[in-house]
């Protein structure tokens, strides 16, 4: 696919400041967390909000959704911006199924919808054809309709069906009670809620923490292509490089702002901070130097101008700042346990049946010891339920056979919920550590986000994501030789999930990782396993080489895409991708046809927004938003634009396979 940052900044050349947060300072129990922060958020910006834990990146979201007032400062936001805010968690509603509750995104069209009906039915029972009465009230209904139109008017059930589509409902689940659903689902519903009412302005914090990978990829693109701006908070590192343009990083109680993604503001970042040690240790040496004069010449009378001249340039001095940076080399290693057999796990046939639902069957593998593996697909397609199955969880059928001393540490979310609610968070780790593994309980606890006083918290107090957290931890620092985690990157940050990566990376038995974080399998995993369609497909490599191999961009087309005929041999491949001279050469003319084709619907792209931001500005007037024809206009190039960014989008995507085509040919 095109580069998307390309997309969101050659279709606004004339943006515009949509919130201004001036001189900010937030201070909690009289420590400052934020000092003096200046930034704009323009429309189509895609901005990246990063910095440790506990740095402040939720409470900037809050601040500016209105829901937190700052200590000082300023949040200015023009009164016709709209703001939609995704916490991390917030409180679900119940009572109405999942089409009627998404549904409630659309509560001031149905508002409209309500009003058009009795001014028509008004209308109807007039008869002064005439009067002035009469031509008002027509003329209000036109006024009214055409806005309606303009907002969508009745085409919004298609969009929201799309929606929730798009985020891995099917058609099946529009009608059942959103009580039926687990919490993680019931999210997804209100995070179609937001996309629908298309805000101005979008927070979102951690919205890929209840997705899967299909539904991630399907966000990706909707954000990119059709959001007007997005400030998110994520830990997901492929997921902010694919959507936004732009980092803000919150260091040491200030924002610095860069115009560039997350893998790029990761390498200036650190040349700053080079620049800022160098400053810090040329400040450091002029700071001894003025000391050492001050201290030999204090008490000579003939040098009390000099030394009170140093002093004076000691207290104006401004001292130079290092942004913060955990320099700390925290390494995990797996405790030994004993060697498993040669096999850690072999399945033949297995099937699982859920009445007259088939979740999958005939599923045969062989793990020999050492490997380490990936499940991936979509959500529903069955890589939980072969995981408990494993486990001994459920009944299935086939034969599963465990291996000779197989030692299993398993992670799943339901694994926090058999912690002690009576321990503290460092007696929880305390009690399973040994060795000289003791001696790093408080690191270990840090890098897991349990730094300070958290690591005094009774496990009662923790929120779902801190006990999963803290039974990742657990599960570090026992004895076993088969690893079974499922989704263990949910509520683990960057560093977090590097820490957890390299003890996964160096550990020497059977690794088995359910996941949709592509960042964290790559260069972890050596084969993936692809669930879909009742069927359990196994692909040699890594999961980029898997990517690459099969012709696709992202995971969520392995359902579409998937390949019919699963005999296809390697020899087959061999022969389809070499490519006679005829065939190169037509691929490069299409490339290039396809080239221009993406270059003349940016440009198109380009004059739409321009001539809507013209009509915009005229409905901001008195004499404009009297003017019904601006809106019918105004509703015609909204469609227009619908229509050529999808354009752009399928085009993009057809250049981006046969540029992949060509490069792997």
């Amino acid at each position: 696919m095109a580069d998307r940052t390309e997309m969101s900044n050659f279709a606004t050349l004339n943006r515009i400041a949509l919130i201004s947060v001036e001189q900010l300072h937030v201070e909690f129990a009289a420590t400052p967390l934020f000092s003096d922060v200046s930034y704009v958020i323009n429309d189509k910006d895609r901005i990246a909000l990063v910095g440790k834990n506990g740095a402040g990146k939720s409470t900037m979201l809050k601040i500016i959704a209105g829901l937190q007032s700052p200590t000082s400062g300023n949040v200015a936001i023009p009164k016709d911006t709209t703001i939609g805010y995704l916490p991390q968690v917030m409180k679900l509603s119940d009572g109405r199924t999942v089409l009627e509750e998404t549904e409630q995104a659309f509560a001031h069209i149905s508002e409209m919808q309500a009003r058009l009906d009795r001014l028509n039915a008004e209308l109807a029972e007039r008869t002064d054809y005439e009067s002035d009465a009469y031509m008002a009230l027509v003329e209000k209904f036109t006024h009214e309709n055409d806005r309606f139109q303009m907002m969508g008017g009745l085409n919004y059930r298609a969009e929201m069906e799309r929606t929730l589509t798009g985020l891995g409902f099917t058609r099946a689940d529009f009608d059942r009670p959103t009580s039926e659903f687990s919490g993680g689902w019931r999210m997804r519903i209100e995070l179609a809620k937001l996309l629908l009412q298309r805000p101005d302005v979008l927070l979102l914090d951690e919205p890929t923490n209840h997705l899967d990978i299909e539904s991630i990829q399907w966000l990706e693109t909707f954000l990119s292509t059709r959001a007007n701006a997005v400030v998110l908070v994520s830990h997901d590192r492929a997921f902010i490089n694919n959507v936004t343009n732009r980092t803000l990083e919150i260091s040491c109680g200030h924002v610095y702002d860069y115009k560039v993604k997350y893998d790029e503001y990761v390498s200036l970042r650190a040349e700053r901070r080079e620049q800022q040690l160098r400053a810090y240790e040329n400040q450091q040496k002029e700071i001894a130097d003025i000391q050492d004069f001050v201290e030999r010449f204090r008490y000579k009378a003939t040098k009390a101008v000099q030394v009170q001249s140093r002093l004076k340039q000691l207290e104006k001095m401004v001292l130079v700042e290092v942004d913060e940076v955990d320099n700390s080399s925290l390494h995990l290693k797996f405790p030994p346990s004993m060697r498993s057999g040669d096999y850690p796990l072999i399945c033949e046939d297995v099937e699982k049946i859920y009445g007259e639902h088939k979740v999958f069957s005939q599923v045969n593998l062989t793990l020999k010891r050492g490997e380490k593996v990936a499940f991936v697909g979509r959500n529903g397609e069955g890589k939980s339920t072969l995981v408990k199955c494993i486990m001994d969880e459920i009944p299935f059928g086939g034969v599963l056979k465990v291996g000779h001393n197989v030692q299993i540490g398993y992670f799943a979310q339901n694994q926090a919920q058999l912690l002690d609610e009576e321990l503290t968070v460092f007696d929880t780790i305390d009690r399973v550590a040994k060795g000289d593994i003791r001696l790093k309980i408080r690191d270990i606890l840090g890098a897991f986000m349990f730094g300070g006083e958290a690591s005094e918290k009774k496990v009662k107090v923790l929120s779902g994501g801190e006990r999963s957290r803290l039974a990742m931890i657990k599960l570090l620092l026992e004895p076993v030789n088969f690893l079974i985690l499922d989704e263990p990157t949910n509520h683990l940050d960057m560093r977090s999930k590097d820490v957890l990566k390299e003890a996964i990376h160096d550990f020497d038995g059977t690794v088995v990782v359910v996941s949709h974080d592509r960042e964290f399998l790559d260069g972890l995993v050596t084969k993936v396993y692809e669930f879909g369609g009742g069927q359990v497909r196994e692909h040699l490599g890594g999961i980029y080489d898997f990517l690459q191999r099969r012709n696709i961009e992202s995971l969520n087309e392995l359902h579409q895409n998937r390949i019919q005929d699963t005999a296809i041999t390697e020899e087959k491949e061999v022969s389809q991708n070499r490519l006679t001279y005829e065939q190169q050469k037509e691929r490069n003319r299409r490339i290039k046809k396809l080239e221009k084709a993406v270059a003349q619907c940016e440009e198109e792209i380009n004059e739409i927004e321009a001539s809507i931001q013209i009509i915009e500005d005229k409905l901001a007037t008195p004499e404009g938003a009297a003017d019904a024809t601006l809106y019918e206009k105004h509703g015609n190039l909204k469609k227009q634009l619908d229509q050529a960014v999808e354009q752009w989008e399928t085009l993009s995507m057809e250049l981006e396979s046969e540029q992949q085509n060509l490069r792997t040919s």
